[in-house]
């Protein structure tokens, strides 16, 4: 396994991040243990969960597998995603989700610190200087050691950079876009400002929910048992890649591997981690 630095910190990731979204809902809690700790073993040093996945059930599996080792990861979790529990309150990245949900986090994971800290999704509603100002006290803590953002888009990231400065707090560290193949908007203006500015990139979705795997038949229903075919996340991931288009793209990209010897997942990882902006691929594993 390889690592590399996190942008401009001094942490260091492995090239390949272990992706926790079907822990507790496609992959049962006795699997889905096996896997992170065939994960360590296999030298992956960064596993990524979110407080949203399966209702917070994924951050206790995690939680469970990493007992006694948690000093030997770096751990990933996420807030402000949607809708999280039954008040007006539960969502977004105001300072009393995030306080509320950074104690909810910390205790389902079994932990007294997360590594890294995302916010899930920019928040409208609220402020960009508080969701900072309550980041940075959190990392003034010391329950989270770094702060990330996950699906902003470049205006947005470029704000939360300036306001950071600005206000001398703490500022993203990394940021995660969705990138593969066939997804590729991040690379006209997202990478060059996460170069420039000493941002890692983590990205997910590396395979387009499986897509770039090659087993998908656009004549044929998505099998049960993929993300494609899953009741709760099928309709996003066919909205997302279940086109025409990428279907025609699938079938150059089988040829090109075809000629080279090298399976199609193999391909599209490799191809991610060759430009020098990306610092760790997450994905996940059955």
């Amino acid at each position: 396994m390889k690592y590399r630095r996190m942008g401009r910190t001094g942490l260091m990731v492995s090239e390949i991040c272990l992706g926790t979204m079907t822990y507790g809902n496609q992959i049962d809690e006795a699997e889905s243990v096996k896997l992170i700790k065939w994960a360590m073993d296999a030298g992956i040093n960064f596993i990524d969960t979110a407080d949203q996945y399966v209702n917070g059930l994924t951050e206790e599996i995690v939680g469970k597998a990493l007992k006694g080792v948690r000093h030997n990861v770096v751990l990933a979790t996420k807030v402000g995603g949607w809708q999280s529990g039954p008040t007006v309150n539960d969502i977004g990245t105001s300072r009393k989700h995030i306080m509320d949900g950074v104690e909810g986090s910390l205790r389902r994971l079994g932990t007294d610190y997360i590594d890294i800290y995302y916010t899930h999704r920019w928040d409208h509603a609220t402020p960009i200087d508080e969701t900072l100002r309550a980041l940075d006290d959190l990392v003034h803590q010391g329950k989270v050691r770094y702060i990330g953002c996950s699906n902003y888009l470049v205006w947005q990231l470029c704000k939360a950079l300036w306001v950071s400065e600005l206000l001398n707090l703490a500022r993203y560290a990394c940021t995660q876009p969705p990138y593969n193949l066939v997804t590729r908007g991040v690379e006209d203006e997202m990478l060059p400002l996460c170069l420039n500015e000493g941002v890692g990139v983590c990205v997910y979705n590396p395979l387009a929910g499986g897509m770039l795997t090659g087993k998908h038949d656009p004549n044929k229903p998505p099998p049960e048992g993929t993300r494609f075919g899953n009741k709760m996340m099928g309709k996003t991931y066919s909205d997302r890649y279940w086109l025409p288009g990428d279907f025609e793209a699938v079938a150059q990209f089988k040829e090109i591997t075809r000629k080279h010897g090298r399976s199609m997942p193999q391909f599209a990882l490799a191809w991610i981690l060759n430009n020098k902006a990306i610092t760790s691929v997450l994905c996940g594993a059955n």
